[in-house]
C-alpha cells in the first residue's frame, strides 16, 4: 500500500492511500449470478449460509479493482479509478482527486 501526507488549501491534513481488496472480496455485479454460485458452493460445503453470507463484502460497483482512499481528521473519501499519476502529482492535483472522491458514510462497530 502506497501512501502520501499533504494539506489542502484549507488546511486540513489528509492521508492518502491506494486499497486493492482480496481476491474474496470481489463480488461479481450480477448479484443474482453471484448469489447463486455462492448458494451452491455453500451447500456443498455444508456452510451456514446465515453465517457465511453476513462476513462477505459487498464492494460497490466500480471499486473490485481498487480505490484511493483519502483520510482527513472528520472525513474520509474514496476515488475510484486509482489515478495513475497520484504518487507523483502536485498536491494542488492530490487535492482535486480528493474533491472528486465519494465521502464515505460512517462505519459502525458491528456487535455479536
Amino acid at each position: 500500500m502506497a501512501h502520501r501526507s499533504f494539506r489542502d488549501s484549507r488546511g486540513r491534513n489528509w492521508q492518502a492511500y491506494d486499497v486493492t481488496p482480496k481476491l474474496t472480496e470481489r463480488r461479481a455485479d450480477d448479484r443474482r449470478r453471484a448469489r447463486r454460485s455462492v448458494v451452491q458452493n455453500d451447500r456443498r460445503a455444508g456452510v451456514d449460509r446465515r453465517l457465511a453470507h453476513a462476513r462477505r463484502a459487498v464492494l460497490p460497483t466500480g471499486f473490485a479493482t481498487g480505490w484511493l482512499c483519502f483520510q482527513g481528521d472528520s472525513e474520509k473519501r474514496r476515488l475510484t479509478p486509482i489515478p495513475g499519476d497520484w504518487l507523483q502529482c502536485a498536491e494542488r492535483d492530490l487535492e482535486s482527486y480528493c474533491e472528486a472522491a465519494r465521502a464515505v458514510s460512517e462505519l459502525r462497530p458491528t456487535t455479536g
